[in-house]
């Protein structure tokens, strides 16, 4: 069985818990690595026990398995693993793709980290990568925000929080929310380009490459799971505007210190450190 070792402090390695992928759709998207996995050890903690029993059942697979997610016995259960892992290895499963992404399964691996398991991670599908590579969207750089909210304005605050965030932007969105979602990104962040992949790797899977606004025409009647992956900001730099070179004047008279003044400024507008700090030089040979 493969291990891993860790360092963890005072807690000896008892055994290990391993992180394994399972596919997103196509029942084929799993390694010989995870299947072997999946057999060799004692316990299956699944996010949905009969998603995965279908998983097993494909590959005929017949290790016992329980839930670590029923709202109604989460402690119990979760103690239950712990206990069960202080003596024997355990893989964890989520319903679709890398365990601890957006699941539940996050507490349990943190727990098992704390009580001194050895942990081991077993890749494989995984929705967020796989629709980030088939945008056609940059790669080099991104992030990942998981579900959008649900409310309103909550949504919108987080919207507004990476308005200017040049990287690559990737979440999910449920069927019944993504039109709204698509509103409140068009209208904060704007019509820029975007990806959206539906039903991945199943047999409806279907990319749209396009803008927003195309995409809330064509997303009339939703159905399936989505993953977005939304163009970074892509303003051209700004200038020093006399606002800017204003406010900065007053904190160089106040005898701001260049670092702190210009990190404040910044955030005025889309304006690059250096052309402020050029400024600031400026105010100084005017003394």
């Amino acid at each position: 069985m493969d291990k891993i070792t860790t360092a963890n402090y005072n807690y000896p390695v008892v055994s290990s818990l391993y992180i394994v992928a399972t596919p997103i759709g196509n029942m084929e998207d799993i390694s010989l690595r995870a299947l072997r996995i999946l057999r060799e050890v004692d316990l299956i903690a699944a996010e949905d026990t009969r998603t995965t029993r279908r998983l097993l059942n494909v590959y005929n697979i017949r290790t016992a398995m329980t839930s670590y997610c029923e709202d109604s016995n989460k402690h119990t259960g979760l103690n239950y693993l712990l206990s069960f892992l202080g003596e024997h290895d355990v893989a964890l499963v989520s319903e679709a793709g890398m365990p601890g992404i957006s699941d539940p399964g996050y507490e349990f691996i943190v727990a098992a980290i704390e009580q001194g398991n050895s942990i081991v991670p077993v890749p494989g599908a995984s929705a967020p990568i796989a629709a980030l590579v088939a945008s056609g969207l940059p790669t080099d750089q991104f992030i990942y925000l998981g579900f959008l909210p649900r409310s309103y304005g909550a949504r919108r605050r987080l919207l507004f929080s990476i308005a200017r965030e040049r990287r690559t932007i990737v979440a999910f969105e449920s069927p019944h929310r993504i039109e709204k979602a698509l509103q409140d990104i068009e209208e904060v962040l704007g019509d820029r380009r975007i990806s959206i992949c539906r039903e991945l790797t199943k047999v409806h899977e279907e990319v749209f490459r396009g803008t927003v606004s195309c995409a809330r025409a064509y997303f009339s009647l939703p159905r399936g799971e989505f993953t977005l992956v939304i163009e970074g900001c892509f303003e051209s730099e700004g200038q020093v505007t006399e606002e800017v070179e204003s406010v900065l004047r007053e904190l160089f008279r106040r005898g701001i210190s260049a670092r702190d003044a210009i990190a404040s400024v910044c955030l005025l507008g889309n304006v690059s450190k250096k052309k402020l700090y050029q400024t600031w030089l400026n105010f100084k040979e005017g003394e």
